[in-house]
This record gives C-alpha cells, sequence and structure tokens, in this order.
C-alpha cells in the first residue's frame, strides 16, 4: 500500500430492513430474556415471523484517495452519498467491506450539530466544536478566525435562538470549516445561505484543500462547486459505483445519466385546442449530430423535433408552427416561430414531424416550460399549454473547458472581447 493514502475502501457495503419488527435498545434483563428463548426457537416454525426485505443503500464500493486530494462524491437522491459519508465518520457501521482512514476526520454532514438555542454564539462555538471533535486548545487557537468568517463579532454573546437563519447558518458552518484534520468529510453544505455566504463557503473549501493540504470528500448536487474544488469525481447510483475519474469526466457521465428531457403522452391530452385534425402526439430532442439525447447543457445544439398525426394529407398549404419557452414563474422567455425567421411549410403527412434547430443552447439551469402552437392557412389545428418541459443543466457555454458559473445569469449571451490600441 502506497504511503501517500489517506482514504482506503474496499467492498463497502450497508444494508437496511425495510418493514418487519424494528430493532430497540434492550436492557441487560432483556438480553438475558432473550438468550434463554433462544432454544425454543428451534421448534417452532417461521409463519409468525414478519417478512423483512433488504435494502443495500451501498453495494461492493471501493475506492482509494490519496493525501492532499479534493473527491466529490455525486449522484442522484437515494444513491448512497450520505451514507458512504456516514460510514467514514463512524457514524454507522458498514454491513460488509473495510475501510482504513489515516489521520484524523473531520465531518460537516449536517451544519448546525450540537447548536443549543439557549446558549450564546461564543458558547456555542466551543460546544459545537466538541462535538465535532476539535480539542479546547484547537477551538481556542481558531476562535477568532471562525468569529470573523462567521461576521457575528457584534452578536457574539447574544444567545444563538434570536439570530437570523443567515447568522446560524454562517457561525455553524465557521465552526465546522475550521476544523484541524488531516480528512475532511463534506455533505452538501453548500446549499444554504445566500448567493454570498455560498460563495465564501466555497472560497474556504478550496483553501482547505489547496493551501491546507487536507483530504476533502466532498459530496454536492452543485456540479459547478463540484468543478471548481475537485481534482476526480466519483459517481454514485443506486448504492454502486458507477464510475470514477476525473472531475469533469465524472460531471458527463452523471449528466448523460439523468433523463431531464420529460415527454409527456400528447396525444391522450384532452384540454388541447383547435379542430385537432392534426395532432402532435410526442416531443424529442437530439443533438447536433443527429443523435436523440435524453438531457440537455447549455451551450450545445440540439433540435427539437414535434411529431403529429393526421387526418389529412395536404400539399401547397401555408402552415405556421411554433412553441415557446417560459421560466419557472410564468415569465416568457422566448417564442420560437416558424414564420418570424422566414421559414414555411407547404406539406402536411399522416404521420409526420416538425423541427427546430437550436443553436448553442443559450438557457441557464432550470425547468422551462414550453407550448406548442400550429395553424394549417390560418386555421388553429392544434394548441397545448404545457406541452412538455425541458430541464437545463449547466454545460460549458463558451467553449473555455469549464461549467459556466451561476454568476453568468440566467441567460447567456455569445460574445467576445479584443484589445486594440488607440490611434
Amino acid at each position: 500500500m502506497s504511503d501517500d493514502i489517506a482514504i482506503q475502501v474496499r467492498n463497502l457495503g450497508k444494508k437496511y430492513y425495510l418493514g418487519g419488527p424494528q430493532e430497540k435498545y434492550q436492557t441487560i434483563r432483556d438480553t438475558l430474556a432473550t438468550q434463554a428463548k433462544i432454544p425454543l426457537t428451534w421448534f417452532k416454525g417461521r409463519k409468525n415471523s414478519q417478512s423483512k426485505s433488504e435494502f443495500w443503500a451501498l453495494r461492493d464500493v471501493s475506492f482509494d484517495v490519496l493525501q492532499g486530494e479534493v473527491i466529490g462524491i455525486i449522484g442522484r437522491n437515494g444513491a448512497g452519498k450520505s451514507t458512504l459519508l456516514k460510514i467514514l465518520s463512524q457514524i454507522t457501521t458498514p454491513t460488509e467491506g473495510e475501510i482504513d482512514i489515516y489521520g484524523r476526520v473531520g465531518s460537516l454532514l449536517e451544519v448546525g450539530t450540537g447548536f443549543h438555542p439557549e446558549l450564546t454564539g461564543r458558547e456555542n462555538i466551543f460546544l459545537s466544536g466538541s462535538i465535532l471533535g476539535m480539542r479546547k486548545r484547537e477551538i481556542d487557537d481558531k476562535f477568532d478566525e471562525i468569529v470573523k468568517f462567521a461576521e457575528i463579532e457584534t452578536f457574539l454573546d447574544t444567545p444563538v435562538k434570536r439570530y437570523s437563519s443567515g447568522m446560524y447558518v454562517r457561525l455553524a458552518f465557521a465552526v465546522a470549516a475550521h476544523m484541524d484534520t488531516e480528512n475532511l468529510l463534506v455533505d452538501e453544505v453548500l446549499a444554504v445561505g445566500d448567493a454570498a455566504f455560498q460563495k465564501k463557503c466555497i472560497g474556504k473549501m478550496g483553501d482547505v484543500a489547496s493551501k491546507e493540504g487536507r483530504t476533502v470528500l466532498f459530496v454536492s448536487h452543485n456540479m459547478v462547486a463540484v468543478q471548481q474544488l475537485c481534482s476526480r469525481g466519483i459517481v454514485l447510483n443506486q448504492g454502486n459505483m458507477e464510475f470514477a475519474g476525473g472531475a469533469g469526466e465524472a460531471i458527463n457521465h452523471y449528466i448523460q445519466g439523468i433523463d431531464l428531457v420529460r415527454k409527456n403522452n400528447l396525444i391522450d391530452r384532452s384540454d388541447r385546442k383547435g379542430s385537432q385534425w392534426l395532432k402532435f402526439y410526442k416531443v424529442s430532442f437530439l443533438d447536433g449530430s443527429g443523435r436523440e439525447i435524453n438531457q440537455v447543457l447549455s451551450g450545445q445544439d440540439i433540435v427539437v423535433r414535434l411529431h403529429y398525426y393526421s387526418n389529412k394529407i395536404l400539399s401547397n398549404a401555408n402552415v405556421m408552427i411554433s412553441f415557446n419557452v417560459r421560466s419557472p414563474s410564468g415569465y416568457l422567455l422566448t417564442n420560437l416561430n416558424s414564420v418570424d425567421c422566414g421559414r414555411s411549410f407547404l406539406d402536411i403527412y399522416p404521420d409526420g414531424y416538425f423541427s427546430c434547430t437550436w443553436q448553442n443552447f443559450n438557457l441557464r439551469s432550470g425547468t422551462y416550460d414550453c407550448n406548442i402552437f400550429c395553424t394549417v392557412n390560418g386555421e388553429i389545428v392544434d394548441w397545448l399549454q404545457s406541452a412538455f418541459t425541458i430541464d437545463v443543466e449547466d454545460g460549458d457555454f463558451y467553449g473555455s473547458g469549464k461549467i459556466i458559473g451561476r454568476e453568468q445569469g440566467d441567460v447567456l449571451i455569445s460574445y467576445d472581447w479584443a484589445s486594440h490600441k488607440s490611434d
């Protein structure tokens, strides 16, 4: 084994039981009574036993983490990410497998662990720090840094029950982030607080990794933060380790596996308007090379296909087709209308589709609601509100090799800069 290894995980598994009687803590008398009854179970069947189904939160997970590495653990909700960190933190025990950790472990699994509402901010720094594994001398040494980071100097001797939620979160993160341990386990704590605080937290995590040289396992759904902080990534899916590699490769693998384009069964919709001799029944998405995709990334070229059935076959018709895109709050972002871009369609087939090419997809991550509208020779034939939605993930919009940051805003613009000498 290399001397540079900080964390080693081999064939790790964690099993839970769903349903059936729950385990409970027993007194010594209960334990002795249970042991006395064991011989009787040989004469009883299992007819009265309540069945319990097995659920593996983790199964056969193996990886190594080198000293000073920052590893991103990503995956959907329920993939086993938090369970993995709880095992590494020794909060829960594994069902199978082995873990070896070299050096002390600090855990940021839940911001605010150990805070008492009746105690002051000063008192809670020492209480929470002790619960998180810090010695009193370490807390004394870090005290001023914690207070400065949390920005609560004025309210240091005020009970935290009178803190705003932002003050509470800032103090909790500050305590946990200043633990002086060789290994740090971070579970989605950067999802709290306002934008400025989250940026400050990411900066602190970067310092922990790059300047202090500590080993970090970082669980997050924020792909921008993962790319900024991590050198490698591990993708978990339903308890299994699905992928391990560079952070960018892991993010791409994770995104490719998400069914982000939700396609409704449009043919069964009864709330459509129009004469309906032409009906849209499906929406499909393709990338720039014509391959059908199940996700959309900002910055990529996509093709939207609107598939229809028709009771009529027409030629030399005047067809107008459009779909508009609205923000989650219902604000109209854009309307992709065939007439506005100078396209005129003449033919209607029994089974066909209209396609719209959207180059350099310029919307940020989020869910967007889309309506479909179609007229033939001025007659509204099909009009569907909320026909489909597009869930967008941030991508490499500017081709810089990095996922765009949140500071870019919600709508992205292709632009360029140049430097010139004045005449």
